[in-house]
């Protein structure tokens, strides 16, 4: 090989090593990307000083460096091809240096210092996911409240809501940030038109859905192969009755036993029809018919889940005859039965469903002569495996 290929192929390397460094970052904020190397040095610096007014000069100095990048003299901004790089958030990084500036003693002033030099040099995660607990401010995307007000759906890339009932991306979004790391794999057992799948893709899971409908499941599979895959991932549509389908000998054909995140996003009973089959859910006689098969659903899913790891289930409640049916709460107790903890309870507001869309008035009257209240909320039911 001649001495220029060679040295092409090695700058190919590192700029392959430094994208990777670069997408270090959680989100898609303003960054900075410094030389991670001269930045801990640059810090440690700081922190040898015990003059409170040089040391708050050099953060003042970082600022500068930061919002102009041509005062720095440091050389912290060097992003040669041979140099480990950091990218950090720029607003969180400019809220911490003020924090600095704005602390009144030696002592307050070193322990921010060793927080930021920690958030710089270390990476702290957690057995189910990826979040660096040392850099947390950065993940505000990451929602951490029980109630969610979501004004829209998600329809960007592949995400169409051509499909009735489906659910809105952000949730399965949310939960893969939250209790999965790149390359584990997450099952869906309802999987519709591909919205789980499809945030597969996005976030570098592996991702295997079923799905009864196969004509939904093949439009499903078209839809998702929209979506690029850009970590490679595996996401297959598997037809079939999630109450007896071999779970398992899916996952043997991927060598795999378990999955690390479990997502159910099941028929709310009748409400819609999905189809005319009777192994469909919305086709139940009745609520405890509902609730039986249901929880068949649940079995044969369950041994697949890695102990400890976490299951969501999509849920609402529904009226029947001018009652009101808590089935939500009816399938928390269905999951609680086959050996789950119950970690939360959130609250997902909709102001619009399809078959309500531009039917507000109507139903605002339809609700002041029945007495009932309008549903414009489902739960997701966060449940941890023992």
């Amino acid at each position: 090989m001649s001495k220029g290929i060679k040295a092409m192929n090695n700058n190919k390397d590192k700029q392959t090593t430094l994208f990777k460094n670069l997408e270090s970052a959680p989100f898609t904020y303003g960054t900075v990307i410094f030389n991670k190397e001269k930045l801990v040095s640059f810090l440690e610096g700081i922190n040898d000083q015990n003059n409170l007014y040089l040391l708050k000069n050099k953060i003042i100095s970082l600022k500068e460096i930061i919002n102009s990048p041509r005062n720095d003299r440091e050389g912290l901004l060097n992003i040669a091809l041979n140099g480990d790089t950091i990218s950090l958030r720029r607003d969180v990084l400019i809220s911490e240096l003020n924090q600095i500036l704005e602390a009144r003693t030696l002592k307050r002033i070193k322990y921010y210092l060793k927080r930021l030099k920690n958030g710089v040099q270390k990476v702290k995660t957690s057995k189910i996911n990826d979040i660096n607990l040392l850099r947390w401010k950065e993940y505000d995307e990451i929602i951490t409240d029980s109630l969610w007000i979501l004004d829209k759906r998600d329809s960007s890339g592949a995400h169409l809501a051509w499909y009735w009932g489906n659910f809105i991306p952000q949730i399965p979004h949310q939960m893969m940030l939250r209790y999965t790391k790149k390359g584990d794999w997450v099952l869906d057992t309802f999987v519709g038109s591909g919205t789980t799948l499809i945030e597969c893709r996005r976030l570098g899971r592996n991702g295997i859905g079923i799905e009864l409908n196969q004509e939904v499941a093949q439009k499903a599979k078209e839809l998702i192969d929209k979506e690029y895959n850009i970590y490679k991932v595996t996401t297959e549509v598997i037809p079939g009755d999630s109450r007896t389908i071999n779970i398992k000998e899916v996952l043997e054909k991927h060598k795999i036993n378990q999955v690390q995140l479990l997502i159910m996003h099941p028929p709310y009973h009748d409400i819609i029809k999905f189809s005319k089959d009777e192994k469909d859910l919305s086709n139940a006689k009745n609520t405890k018919e509902f609730l039986k098969m249901f929880g068949e659903v649940v079995n044969n899913a369950t041994p697949l889940l890695e102990k400890g790891r976490y299951f969501a289930l999509v849920i609402g409640d529904k009226y029947s005859k001018g009652e009101w049916i808590p089935l939500g709460f009816y399938c928390m107790q269905e999951v609680l039965k086959k050996g789950y903890l119950l970690k939360s309870i959130i609250v997902k507001n909709f102001e619009e469903t399809r078959g309500k869309r531009n039917q507000k008035e109507l139903w605002r009257y339809r609700a002041l002569v029945g007495g009932f209240y309008i549903f414009k909320h489902e739960y997701i039911m966060l449940f941890k495996k023992k």
